[in-house]
């Protein structure tokens, strides 16, 4: 079997189960509950077959359009050559979680707001909310003790040995 072709080629690692995450899935997978307009993280789980992503779409960050008992219904958008199309897929609720950088945006939204009104009370000046790029490290001085000189090298000259 040189090349396979089959469905979930390719997988060996993608839908594996983490070091020590093997076992019964928890509870909390079942019992989260999901709305419409609710943004997911598609990641594969080997140990469940039914209702499992197709590879393309493990990794990928969707909407919530449809909530059925056991599945959800998701908008991904997919690169196909040129364009890229939002695709529907239903998926089981083993194969999702909640979006971290949804929850992370969420917390930004909710210090921001905390900022403005202590800047508007007068607790706090002005700084602006747009987030940073992390700047390069400062400069620094390397202090060098006799134990630790600094020892210069160079390249040995060629000779050639007759």
């Amino acid at each position: 079997m040189v090349n396979p072709k089959g469905y979930r080629r390719g997988t060996r690692y993608m839908f594996s189960r983490g070091f020590r995450k093997h076992g019964v899935e928890h509870l909390t997978t079942y019992y989260r509950e999901y709305k419409r307009g609710d943004i997911v993280t598609i990641k594969g789980n080997g140990a469940f077959h039914k209702g499992m992503p197709f590879k393309a779409y493990h990794g990928r960050t969707g909407r919530v359009f449809n909530v059925t008992q056991h599945a959800l219904g998701i908008i991904v958008n997919k690169r196909v050559r040129t364009r890229i199309i939002p695709k529907r897929i239903n998926v089981r609720v083993e194969h999702v979680l909640p979006s971290a950088s949804r929850s992370e945006f969420l917390q930004r939204a909710k210090a921001n707001d905390q900022r403005k009104r202590d800047v508007k009370a007068g607790k706090a000046e002005f700084v602006p909310l747009r987030r940073q790029p992390a700047a390069p490290r400062g400069a620094h001085l390397i202090k060098v003790n006799k134990v630790n000189a600094v020892e210069l090298l160079a390249p040995v000259k060629f000779e050639i040995i007759a």
